[in-house]
């Protein structure tokens, strides 16, 4: 369980850091103004090579590798509903390194998601031990 949390934290950090740049990129190489294949082919070639971009997708990546362990080895109904806590890094991020506003309000969504996570959690823990598959035998996993 430790193990899993640990991987948890560090796949939300780099999602939450991943979003950072992707969003500092975006900024630096501009919107679509026209839609026109021209247009967005040069946004992509801008995209292709600005390094706060590639970062950020290296980093969600990494995140994604994070999630495809933790849901390979954990229940789903547990794993999933706690990348949520994402949303509580990336606002941190935000605000801190960004330095964008964010209101009372969006606060109190962040508190709560974290209270979601934490029953979530807690649910985790009254969850009774689960038998082995018929055929399975604790010498064989």
């Amino acid at each position: 369980m430790a193990k899993l949390l640990a991987i948890l934290v560090v796949g939300l950090v780099m999602e939450a850091v991943g979003v950072v740049f992707l969003s500092r990129g975006l900024k630096q190489i501009g919107e679509v103004r026209h839609l026109s294949v021209a247009e967005v082919a040069s946004l992509i070639k801008r995209g292709a090579t600005n390094g706060n971009i590639l970062l950020g997708v290296a980093l969600e990546a990494g995140f994604f590798a994070c999630l495809l362990v933790l849901m390979s080895k954990g229940d789903v109904s547990f794993v999933w509903p706690l990348t949520a806590m994402g949303f509580v890094l990336t606002t941190l991020a935000a605000r801190f390194i960004l330095h964008e506003h964010v209101s009372p309000l969006r606060w109190s969504g962040v508190v709560f998601i974290m209270i979601g996570a934490a029953i979530i959690s807690w649910t985790e823990h009254q969850k009774p031990a689960t038998a082995s598959p018929p055929g399975i035998t604790a010498e064989s996993q």
